[in-house]
């Protein structure tokens, strides 16, 4: 066991009892939401999670040392606190080393998650390519090469250059899978145009695609796209507009990198009249639910 690391009394007695979990990011709690919202959406994907059958491990740095799991307390400290770092793969040693606070992204939450013996993480949507800037790729497209972790969402973020994103997914060999859809979904949307590598209808034939990886000893993760449910979908014609207008806006500001995405999210949020928002919430929800489900499936 690693010193800085701290598994949650429950989250250990789930794993050491071969009982589902699901690990869950914290950046949408210092970065993703305002308060309040932060934590009533925390909460919610926890419960969502508790109501499939499956303990939720929501993970997160608190000065310096690694949670899996959080209790109320902490999770009441990291919807208020300040100065909280984003943390992918480069910056996890940065935070624990300094003694400082972290929210893990989806490559920071894959790989605590693979530290603690969890096979299964919900979340919205992956990083990605970014639009206009090809050389410019998440941290969480090469975590999901190298890192055996199963990560649930609702594609990429619909702010990414989608086609080039599927691109380095498919050069790394990191299997798409399309949970009852035969395309990628957008994020905000259900369908892209694009396809997934295979679509599968049942949670039971997931969980056997990651037993055979497994078995073959293949090295990173696979992808479960989700589409959000159809009465919360945001229609695709009026959300490509408002992006569009945002990422137009990001290029005339000059912003760039890491800056790029929460300018985006922010902006499109605006523009829509939170209609983003709703969406957004509605598929992390939808998304925690189906991880559940795939981890217990797992382990039938």
């Amino acid at each position: 066991m690693k010193p800085f690391l701290h598994i949650h009394p429950e989250v250990q007695a789930a794993l050491a009892d071969h009982q589902p979990v699901v690990a869950l990011e914290s950046t949408l709690i210092t970065h993703g939401f305002p308060a309040p919202d932060n934590l009533e959406i925390a909460r919610a994907l926890e419960e969502a999670v508790r109501e499939q059958g499956a303990v939720p491990a929501t993970i997160a740095v608190l000065s310096g040392q690694i949670y899996v799991g959080l209790t109320p307390a902490q999770l009441d400290y990291l919807g208020s606190a300040k100065n909280v770092r984003k943390c992918s793969r480069r910056d996890l040693p940065l935070v624990v080393a300094r003694a400082e606070d972290g929210a893990t992204t989806v490559a920071g939450t894959m790989i605590v998650a693979h530290w603690a013996g969890i096979q299964v993480f919900g979340t919205g949507g992956i990083g990605g390519v970014h639009r206009d800037h090809p050389f410019d790729e998440s941290a969480d497209l090469l975590e999901l090469a190298n890192t055996p972790v199963t990560v649930v969402c609702a594609g990429a973020k619909a702010i990414l250059d989608l086609p080039l994103t599927l691109e380095v997914l498919e050069t790394h060999g990191v299997p798409v899978i399309g949970y009852q859809t035969d395309e990628l979904p957008a994020f905000y949307y259900r369908r892209s145009g694009l396809p997934v590598d295979v679509r599968v209808d049942s949670v039971g034939e997931i969980a056997r695609i990651i037993q055979m990886h497994q078995a073959m000893g293949l090295k990173g993760g696979i992808l479960v796209t989700v589409p959000l449910p159809e009465k919360d979908e945001w229609p695709a014609v009026e959300a490509q507009l408002i992006i569009e207008q945002a990422v137009a806006e990001a290029r005339r500001l000059g912003i760039v990198g890491k800056n790029v995405t929460p300018f985006l999210l922010d902006r499109v949020n605006e523009l829509s009249g939170q209609r983003s928002k709703q969406a957004n919430i509605a598929l992390l929800l939808n998304n925690a639910r189906v991880a559940a489900q795939i981890a217990g499936a797992l382990l039938e």
